[in-house]
């Protein structure tokens, strides 16, 4: 008890000894290349730039809501040293860990541990395209030119990028994951002790399609109505990424599908022009012109700042480690699955979640875990130019509906939702008569299930007949019976039920009699 209530007055007090932890980032081991190249293209198209939003030089003073913080942990950030950036006042400590004697705050989450991540060769990537050095091209031989099959069904394609995803990471040995409780997305309280994350192999941040990945997260301010300013060097950062992701399975196919199509130039160098532009160039949203981004959107997320502050976009895991690891977000759970029994676990790849971001709440938000870079913009821009609004599609062991949202030509939004089919079955209707359970052999069944998420109390059908079985009998119960048609079929009494329109069917089903 003494210890308890010094604890309490040691809180109260605010006898918090707060001890900085400096970890030194580890240098990364130099990059194995068989052969180092350059892409004029790249060069090109940093030089060319987009039009809206877009000047030389260095990137003006934010609002103090959005200023980045300076963390050691995390390698020193240049650009907010040199411009004398405030810490913000809602981002937490990256490298602050409280010393309260051993005694811990009730009902606070554990302290998480400090992760190194290399970002030392992240500043290289602002150097001129002439300076940038990138990975060798993929040899993957045929493997990525598309069957007809493939290019006669949306999902089959989708499945072929999820199989081309030659970076995708293993869970449990790239990275492990705590999902912690499951909840409801009107619930509120926090069901995670935790993180979501635990740990990510210190090597991902030198995978150089990761890296540059990485490198483009700190870009962007993420209020809504903020008018973005590219620089030159952010520019150069864009055009290296897509050079690098370029040189991948996933893109690659991407070119060689929508090619095919006529959807985009048969041309590398102007595809990747093409993919430049469809993922950086800035529009409007929100009533403010230049202010958001498909990227942006999409990957590194946006807090509207209209009424209630609300996070928009924000579907991509790279983007929720790294500021899960700086403290800016707060995992509250995962979300039910839709399908009973699927609860996810540490090798799960597709997760629906709620977290806060910079105190702001998310209530839901699916996300692939472990996927390459390349892979998400490849599956997106797939969707965004072959599918429409709903685009349900397996990938892998996942059933998902890739959301897609346009603003005119461009993307407005993309996330996924967990796809159980549109058909949710919730199970059979008690037969009449007692002692007729139904099993795997009953070809006449009472169910209730929903539909696209809307209830059918009850329904009746046959089980494994013929469509012309069923034609056949419908048509003869309008033309030679009534409303109600009582009937044997083999082991099934059952009644036919038969509304007329006038001359015409209203409708016809079977109710199970048994």
């Amino acid at each position: 008890m003494e210890g308890l209530i010094k604890g309490l007055i040691d809180v109260a007090l605010g006898h918090d000894n707060n001890n900085n932890n400096n970890n030194n980032d580890e240098q990364p081991g130099p990059q194995d290349r068989d052969e180092q190249s350059r892409s004029t293209w790249a060069q090109e198209n940093a030089e060319l730039g987009n039009e809206e939003g877009r000047v030389s030089g260095s990137r003006p003073s934010r609002s103090p809501q959005y200023q980045k913080t300076v963390h050691e942990e995390y390698g020193k950030d240049e650009d907010v040293e040199r411009q004398g950036y405030n810490k913000n006042h809602w981002n937490k400590e990256e490298n602050e860990v409280e010393n309260n004697d051993g005694w811990e705050t009730v009902g606070r989450k554990p302290q998480r541990q400090p992760h190194k991540i290399q970002k030392d060769q992240w500043h290289g990537y602002k150097r001129p395209p002439s300076e940038q050095e990138y990975s060798d091209e993929v040899e993957i031989g045929d493997n990525i030119e598309p069957s007809e099959e493939e290019l006669a069904d949306l999902s089959q394609a989708c499945n072929k990028l999820w199989e081309l995803d030659l970076n995708r990471l293993v869970p449990g040995k790239d990275y492990e994951i705590d999902c912690g409780e499951g909840k409801k997305v009107y619930q509120k309280e926090d069901m995670a002790q935790g993180s979501l994350f635990s740990r990510l192999s210190e090597d991902i941040f030198r995978r150089p399609t990761f890296s540059r990945f990485f490198s483009l997260l700190d870009n962007y301010n993420p209020d809504q109505g903020h008018k973005e300013v590219v620089t030159s060097e952010e520019r150069q950062e864009q055009a290296a990424f897509i050079e690098e992701i370029s040189r991948t399975a996933p893109i690659k196919y991407l070119h060689k599908y929508l090619s095919s199509k006529g959807v985009v130039p048969e041309n590398y160098q102007d595809f990747k022009r093409m993919m430049t532009s469809l993922w950086f160039d800035l529009y409007g949203r929100g009533g403010t012109s230049g202010c958001s981004s498909a990227f942006e959107h999409v990957f590194v997320g946006e807090i509207k700042q209209r009424g209630e502050q609300e996070v928009s976009g924000f579907h991509n895991w790279l983007q929720f480690y790294l500021e899960e690891a700086k403290g800016r977000v707060d995992y509250q759970g995962y979300i039910f699955p839709r399908r009973r029994g699927q609860t996810p676990d540490y090798e799960t790849q597709l997760l629906t979640v709620q977290f806060e971001w910079n105190g702001v709440l998310k209530s839901v938000s699916s996300m692939f875990v472990g996927v390459s870079p390349e892979f998400e913009v490849a599956l997106y821009a797939l969707c965004f130019y072959m599918g429409g609004e709903d685009n349900y599609i397996q990938l892998g062991p996942y059933p998902v509906n890739i959301k897609c949202y346009r603003l005119g030509d461009r993307i407005g939004s993309f996330y996924l939702e967990e796809a159980k089919g549109r058909v949710d079955y919730q199970g059979y209707i008690f037969p009449r008569r007692r002692g007729q359970t139904p099993d795997y052999e009953t070809q006449l069944l009472t169910v209730q299930f929903e539909w696209n998420g809307v209830l059918k109390s009850v329904s009746s059908m046959f089980v494994g007949v013929s469509p012309e079985f069923e034609v056949a009998l419908y048509a003869l119960c309008f033309y030679m019976g009534g409303e109600d048609n009582y009937i044997q079929l083999g082991p099934y009494p059952v009644n036919i039920k038969c509304y007329h329109l006038g001359d015409r069917i209203g409708s016809v089903f079977p109710i199970a009699e048994c």
